[in-house]
């Protein structure tokens, strides 16, 4: 029970810091008034501010109480830091970074899987594949295997600091998934460039393999233009995409709408 408490305060408060409520430089109310928010002890509260100061958010000192700290000290490894930004609202600079570190880090990841990916990462791959056409063709979760396809790659180039990154990775590929998923036919485009990534690693060819992957980031980067030039309210994203509707029932139009 007490762990709930400290999950669903730690939520609470960092949600509130990510969606400005407390601005950069701020003191946070004293431990009474948040415990009285809250709803929970003072031991929750102070667990919870230690969790937020390790994830860079805030900063205690004597005489200068608990700040707000820049976003340039958040930790935006951290799953939970990336999830309560993805549910305040996504950011032009949050998806700028996130569009330069996947040019950086997945074509290093891909090469190294085209060299080293064993029986079972490709069949591991290959099921996530799978997962992403069957949802296109009839409906069901697209997101979800978007993410184990990309999750399969890291983990194939067996190399621990690349595996160890792709958890949070994947709280951060997410974000642009939900996005690519809001464009008409978004999905039925991207699952042929998923497939030449796909075949390349089989195919052992690191050079092909690491321009089928540049070509499908590309894909995702004019995605997020066209959402950003259309200067709508970038969207929050929170809890389960809904599946894609099948094309009986959605008179052939993909959609995903976000729970």
């Amino acid at each position: 029970m007490i762990k709930n408490f400290h999950r669903h305060t730690l939520d609470l408060l960092g949600q509130a810091i990510l969606s400005g409520r407390y601005a950069v430089g701020a003191s946070l109310p004293p431990e009474p008034l948040l415990c009285e928010e809250f709803g929970v002890s003072r031991t929750v509260v102070r667990e919870v501010i230690k969790s937020l100061v390790a994830k860079g958010l805030l900063f205690t000192g004597p005489k200068v109480g608990t700040r707000v700290l820049p976003d340039a000290h958040w930790n935006w490894f951290d799953p939970d830091v990336v999830a309560w930004q993805a549910q305040c609202g996504l950011t032009p600079d949050f998806l700028k970074d996130l569009q330069e570190l996947r040019r950086v880090v997945e074509p290093a990841a891909v090469r190294l899987a085209a060299e080293r990916a064993t029986a079972q990462d490709i069949a591991y791959i290959e099921e996530a594949y799978a997962g992403m056409k069957q949802a296109v063709e009839v409906g069901g979760d697209y997101v979800t295997h978007d993410l184990r396809f990309h999750e399969g790659l890291l983990k194939a180039s067996h190399n621990r600091m690349l595996v160890q990154m792709s958890k949070a990775l994947n709280a951060l590929l997410r974000t642009s998934f939900e996005i690519s998923t809001r464009i008409k036919d978004g999905t039925k485009k991207s699952l042929p460039l998923h497939r030449a990534v796909l075949n390349a690693v089989i195919a052992r060819n690191p050079a092909k393999a690491e321009r089928a992957i540049m070509v499908l980031i590309q894909g995702a980067s004019v995605d997020i233009d066209q959402v950003l030039a259309s200067r709508r309210k970038l969207p929050g994203v929170s809890g389960r995409a809904t599946p894609i509707k099948s094309k009986s029932r959605s008179k052939n139009r993909l959609e995903v709408v976000v729970a």
